[in-house]
C-alpha cells in the first residue's frame, strides 16, 4: 500500500495513472501516453517502471509496442484503504470536509500570469 501511495505522490506519475484510469482497461501504447502528456520517452519509461513496480499498472505486449493499463484491483485496494482510514475512522459521508466533491477549490492562476496581468494594468 505504501509503495502505491508513494508512486502516486509524484506529479508525472499521478498524471500517467489518471490518464490510464480514464482510458479504461484497454489501456494505451507508450507512444500515445507520451504524446498525450508531453513527456520525453526516457522520463516516461522511468515513471512507467515505478508505477508498474508499485502494482498500479499492467504492461502487455502488443506487436512491437507495449500497452499499459491501470491495475484496477490495486487502485480499488488503495481507495478502500483510504476510505477505511480517512477522517480519523469516521464515515466520509458524515464529515463534510472529507468529501472531495465539497472541498475541491479552483486553482489560483499561475504566478507568472498574475504578474503579467498586473504589469499591464499599471503600465
Amino acid at each position: 500500500m505504501l509503495t502505491a501511495l508513494a508512486a502516486l505522490a509524484q506529479e508525472s506519475r499521478l498524471a500517467i495513472f489518471r490518464l490510464l484510469v480514464e482510458t479504461g482497461p484497454e489501456g494505451l501504447p507508450v507512444g500515445q501516453i507520451a504524446e498525450k502528456l508531453g513527456l520525453a520517452n526516457a522520463t516516461l519509461s522511468f515513471h512507467l517502471k515505478e508505477l508498474t513496480s508499485a502494482g498500479l499498472l499492467v504492461a502487455a505486449p502488443n506487436g512491437r509496442s507495449i500497452v499499459y493499463s491501470a491495475n484496477f484491483n490495486t487502485m480499488n485496494g488503495v481507495i478502500g484503504y483510504l476510505r477505511e482510514n480517512c477522517c480519523a475512522g469516521a464515515s466520509c459521508a458524515t464529515i463534510v470536509n472529507c468529501n472531495p466533491s465539497t472541498t475541491r477549490k479552483a486553482r489560483p492562476p499561475a504566478p507568472k500570469a498574475v504578474a503579467a496581468n498586473t504589469r499591464r494594468r499599471t503600465a
